[in-house]
């Protein structure tokens, strides 16, 4: 095993280690913080950006083509979905009544009458 193997090796598990303390991170922000606004946060920053540096970590540990072709894909799906997704539930939520309006710094929806944005 060459040099630069080994310092791949050990930049990989460290971006893996480093990427599940981010999920570990977002899955107590999900059970710890108030209202749905700031579990959505929780749920897509940390959770995201854990994964993309497990996806990283793995790319550098794994080397081969098929493989990091795949992390990629998985990288992909995550970054174009979770965004997508948080906005759509931050606005169901808003909607159902299901945000605390003191927690709020400023509601831009609050002026919004029509329900058919």
């Amino acid at each position: 095993m060459s040099a630069l193997e080994s310092v791949l090796d050990v930049v990989g598990a460290v971006l893996v280690v480093l990427g599940a303390l981010l999920a570990l991170a977002a899955a107590i922000g999900l059970l710890r913080l108030p209202d749905v606004l700031s579990r959505m946060h929780a749920a897509t920053k940390p959770q995201t950006a854990g994964l993309v540096l497990v996806v990283i970590g793995t790319a550098l540990l794994l080397r081969t083509s098929v493989d990091v072709w795949m992390l990629l894909l998985v990288g992909a799906f995550q970054l174009i979905t979770a965004p997508v997704t948080a906005h759509l539930v931050g606005r169901l939520a808003y909607r159902s009544g299901g945000v605390r309006p003191d927690l709020l710094r400023r509601d831009d929806l609050a002026d919004r009458t029509d329900s058919s944005d």
